[in-house]
């Protein structure tokens, strides 16, 4: 499939060359022009507009950091909302909010081209071996159109609905699910280490028993050594993902105190001077507290 790809961020870059290695055809942009060496290297096109990136496309696939970027690299001036032919389709994989969603869907449908949010679950190792999870949604025929690609980048495709923001709600509730689970284990290992227990002994009874599953195999792991390099999800896309998490609950009128309270170690880490750190260095917000 003839691809424009925009966003070659540390997920971006191992995504699109697991599509450039499954065969499709790549037409790379990204704002800064160095990310895309390595990727002209190995046969990519390179664009200097996300405009010329979509133009002739099929597809088009945004990673972008937040809303803003979206904006600027679909709707902005020189984007690819103009250059993307009709019936070609824009897979957005980035976390984003609900409402830029929904802005999309119809911007895409006057233009008479199809969009898929399609957000991904993983960190750059995950990308980087493709073995991502997709939450997909959109109309079902073109998840369908899209599912090579979708292969080529991940191990399992969750399809959740036809309706495109159904799946930026799910992404952004199961990265809420993924800080509480966070925040938990530095409660967790703040007592363990505070009373003396061995944190590795800790960690083998969590990921041997009830709790063996990859976030606690991951977080567990970096809590227990007290060690969050490399970074592999930024603390400042942390929190913007936890405003899109409230932004969401607001708008359906939930209550979700916990994500209250995780906005709260977040901006405490920040304020610490962990802005770049990995978002699962909160955890020394709780160690700090219980004075280790």
């Amino acid at each position: 499939m003839k691809v424009g790809f925009l966003g070659l961020g540390n997920m971006g870059s191992a995504m699109a060359r697991n599509l450039m290695k499954a065969g499709h055809a790549l037409t790379v942009y990204n704002k800064t022009q160095s990310r895309t060496e390595e990727l002209a290297a190995l046969g990519a096109t390179v664009a200097r507009t996300p405009g010329l990136a979509a133009a002739g496309a099929e597809a088009i696939i945004t990673m972008v950091a937040d809303d803003a970027a979206v904006e600027s690299v679909v709707l902005g001036p020189n984007a690819a909302l103009d250059s993307l032919p009709a019936g070609a389709v824009h897979i957005a994989m980035s976390t984003m909010s609900v409402a830029i969603a929904r802005r999309l869907t119809e911007a895409h449908r006057a233009k008479r081209q199809h969009f898929v949010s399609a957000p991904v679950f993983g960190r750059p190792d995950a990308a980087e071996a493709a073995k991502l999870v997709i939450a997909a949604a959109g109309p079902t025929d073109q998840i369908a159109r899209c599912q090579p690609l979708f292969d080529a980048m991940g191990q399992k495709t969750f399809v959740v609905g036809e309706d495109p923001p159904a799946a930026n709600v799910v992404k952004v509730t199961g990265n809420f699910l993924i800080t509480v689970v966070i925040e938990s284990l530095a409660e967790s290992f703040a007592l363990i280490r505070k009373t003396g227990v061995d944190p590795n002994k800790f960690l083998d009874v969590l990921i041997g028993s009830l709790f063996n599953a990859p976030i606690y195999r991951t977080y567990g792991a970096m809590v227990a050594a007290d060690n969050f390099e490399p970074v592999g999800f930024r603390m400042a896309l942390g929190m913007k993902d936890n405003r899109l998490a409230l932004a969401a609950a607001e708008d359906a009128a939930v209550p979700l105190p916990l994500a209250s309270l995780i906005r709260d170690r977040m901006l405490a880490a920040t304020a610490m001077g962990m802005g770049e750190a990995d978002w699962a260095a909160i955890a020394r917000i709780s160690f700090k507290e219980a004075g280790l």
